[in-house]
């Protein structure tokens, strides 16, 4: 780890404050203009713009629709920064005078709202606004920065597909990789956590065959909706009786379809279930116990034929590297202080940022940045109402404040590169 010195960091970030408008102005920009998985062209244009424009080499289209700026700047560490640039099928509830009233077609040719619900805005404007400033200060650190906008976060490929695409034979292969995510927590406050910070998780898409009729005529049918029905209430079961206490786990029904009309028994039932755990070993029992009561169920009540599960989408646990976790953690506090860099909890929430260091062969480490009002969310978990009154993510009301939260998340991602990169005229600054 290269030591920097609080004169290098203040020197890059010098041109912070002049900076911040335009960022704010993106971050508007993206936030109005939401894409969703696999379509964020319009987005992916201007970041590349944005890349080009400070001197970096940069490739379009990898994985689709990502975007890669490289920085080759002398002898040194290799260090990948990355954010993810996809949006949800959410209608917009917070009230902002940018909220998006923007409108795309899913995966399914179903048009939907868009909206920037789990901040990746502000993921890529915190990655474009650190990338412009240390191109800009190229002189202060010596290395290779590769800055990686992501795709296809949502759909749980957007990583492994660029890694297949062969982005480290764009790039060359990375030292480390580092990542972030805005959260629920207090703006200006850095959470970071060693070893796993984020669970795995699986989403399966199961469809309940039946045998349809005549709504006056149910005795000719097998009914799927009454099959989803025992099926939904048996899912509670796993967590509740056949997994322990001490292994968190969660497993959710999201979504279910069925049915066109009041008189008509259909012939099928569409449920998307989708289970989570911190461990490899616990997530993979769930998806056992889920293909088990669902296969059950239909047998039961008759079904013509076994139920269609398929795996759509799959993401790893997110795992922290020890030493460099210890490392940024330390660098953090050296520049934000001890009372706002605090521990974070372990986040049922998933992520698929941990496929590039995986690939890579290299420690990747991710952390969290607040991004509400501090006096807000520390009043709401003091009064017991955190859960009920501050949104989270992939919430219609999610809505991070812009100050402080733009300049802690550029902050964070300068001072974490200056850490891995080394001093100029040093080859290694590890």
């Amino acid at each position: 780890m290269c030591i920097v010195t609080t004169e290098t960091t203040d020197r890059v970030l010098a041109p912070l404050d002049a900076v911040l408008p335009e960022l704010e102005a993106l971050y508007v920009d993206l936030h109005r203009h939401p894409e969703l998985s696999f379509a964020e062209t319009r987005t992916a244009a201007e970041l590349a713009r944005r890349l080009t424009d400070d001197g970096y080499e940069v490739h379009t289209g990898v994985g689709r629709t990502g975007v890669v700026g490289v920085l080759r700047n002398g002898e040194g560490p290799t260090v990948l920064l990355r954010a993810d640039i996809d949006a949800l099928p959410v209608e917009e509830q917070t009230g902002l005078s940018y909220a998006s009233t923007a409108r795309g077609v899913d995966k399914d040719g179903r048009e939907v709202p868009l909206m920037h619900a789990c901040g990746h805005d502000m993921h890529a404007t915190w990655l474009s606004g650190a990338a412009h400033l240390l191109a800009a200060s190229r002189d202060a650190w010596s290395g290779t920065l590769i800055a990686l906008f992501q795709p296809g976060e949502e759909a749980g490929d957007g990583a492994a597909g660029m890694v297949r695409d062969g982005v480290f034979d764009l790039t060359g292969r990375p030292d480390v990789v580092l990542g972030q995510h805005v959260a629920p927590g207090p703006a200006g406050w850095v959470l970071t956590r060693p070893g796993v910070i984020m669970a795995a998780t699986d989403t399966l898409r199961i469809t309940l065959h039946g045998r349809g009729g005549h709504g006056s005529r149910p005795e000719t049918t097998v009914d799927p909706v009454v099959l989803a029905a025992s099926v939904v209430l048996k899912l509670q079961t796993i967590v509740s009786r056949e997994t322990s206490a001490t292994e968190p786990a969660v497993v959710t029904v999201g979504s279910l379809h069925a049915g066109t009309a009041a008189n008509v028994i259909t012939d099928k039932a569409v449920l998307e279930v989708n289970t989570r755990a911190f461990d490899d070993a616990v997530l993979l029992r769930l998806r056992k116990a889920v293909e088990r009561i669902v296969n059950g169920e239909a047998a039961t009540a008759g079904a013509p034929q076994p139920p269609t599960i398929e795996v759509t989408a799959s993401y790893p646990v997110t795992s922290n590297d020890d030493t460099v976790s210890a490392e940024l953690t330390e660098a953090f506090r050296s520049h934000f202080g001890t009372d706002v860099t605090q521990p974070a909890p372990m986040v049922t929430g998933s992520e698929d940022f941990s496929e590039f260091g995986r690939a890579a062969g290299v420690p990747s480490v991710f952390w969290l940045v607040g991004g509400f009002d501090p006096h807000e969310v520390i009043t709401a978990m003091t009064e017991g109402r955190f859960e009920r009154d501050i949104p989270s993510n992939h919430s219609p009301r999610f809505a991070p404040v812009l100050h402080p939260t733009l300049r802690t998340g550029v902050e964070t991602l300068v001072v974490a590169a200056l850490s891995r990169f080394a001093r100029p005229g040093v080859a290694d600054g590890r």
